[in-house]
């Protein structure tokens, strides 16, 4: 798990800071305020479970098991679902993908639940 979490963080991380670039540069004179400001939000929740995701990818080399494996395969699902939806709704105006975040949030959501519940566990 932990060359698969940590190739995952360090794809995040990096279009992660690329959209995050292309939107200050690239969209900020296409994009309506409003728009602009629900892409930076794709772009913070990537980057701040990026974050996340890497911490994964180190503790599932000291704390083994399923629960670390979900949080980690939670956080990536949830950039995906979460992030992915919010770019693809600002860039095509689309707002039916909308439909798709609250998924994504709740991956993070079950994410962190499966880490608490590993530290929980910790003897």
């Amino acid at each position: 798990m932990l060359r698969g979490f940590l190739m995952l963080a360090a794809f995040f991380g990096f279009t992660g800071v690329a959209l995050g670039a292309f939107a200050a540069h690239g969209l900020k004179n296409r994009l309506t305020p409003e728009y602009l400001a629900i892409f930076h939000t794709g772009v913070t929740y990537q980057l701040v479970h990026t974050l996340a995701l890497l911490g994964v990818a180190l503790l599932a080399t000291q704390i083994p098991g399923r629960l670390i494996t979900w949080a980690g395969a939670s956080f990536a699902i949830g950039i995906l679902l979460f992030s992915g939806s919010l770019y693809l709704l600002t860039i095509t105006g689309i707002s039916k993908l909308g439909i798709i975040t609250p998924f994504g949030g709740l991956a993070f959501l079950v994410g962190w639940f499966c880490l608490g519940l590993a530290a929980w566990r910790l003897a």
